[in-house]
């Protein structure tokens, strides 16, 4: 049964100063910010520094201090980063107190009116701050206002 299981599995092992990808599961790491589509996420963040080899299995790690994960991870979250291009980072997600995104609006892009008759609404694609402009999200206008007060467009 264990060769059989040995035979998909691969030994892996970081140098101290390599770079890595973090893999994080969001239904096993609380603190992360709640993304309304957890299968959407991003499934490696980084590449992060390895900072320490702790046993045979576990790195510390270089991540940023707004963070609020803890800086050893187990061998299987890591991803050794391959070639020398370089990658833009992919950030951690910034999260309030509450665990939820914290995304404010950077600019309205554009309007449109869903429905029909005296059943239609208006829908604006918002651009928010902390994604690119490709991931702009239509979203209800009036719900829209209800949340985001003080936003001026």
């Amino acid at each position: 049964m264990k060769q059989h299981a040995d035979k998909h599995r691969s030994e892996r092992s970081f140098e101290v100063g390599d770079m890595v990808f973090l893999r994080l599961v969001p239904y096993q790491h609380q603190s992360l910010a709640k993304h309304p589509f957890h299968k959407l996420q991003p499934r490696f963040y980084g590449p992060f520094k390895v900072l320490q080899k702790i046993g045979s299995v576990a790195y510390k790690i270089d991540l940023p201090a707004t963070s609020k994960l803890h800086l050893v991870f187990h061998v299987s979250c890591l991803k050794k980063q391959l070639g020398s291009a370089i990658i833009p980072a992919i950030p951690l997600p910034v999260a309030t107190e509450d665990g939820l995104l914290e995304d404010y609006p950077l600019a309205i892009l554009r309007r449109r009116l869903t429905g029909q008759g005296s059943s239609s609404t208006t829908e604006v694609l918002v651009h928010w701050k902390h994604r690119p402009k490709e991931e702009a999200t239509w979203e209800n206008y009036a719900d829209f206002v209800n949340r985001f007060p003080a936003f001026q467009p």
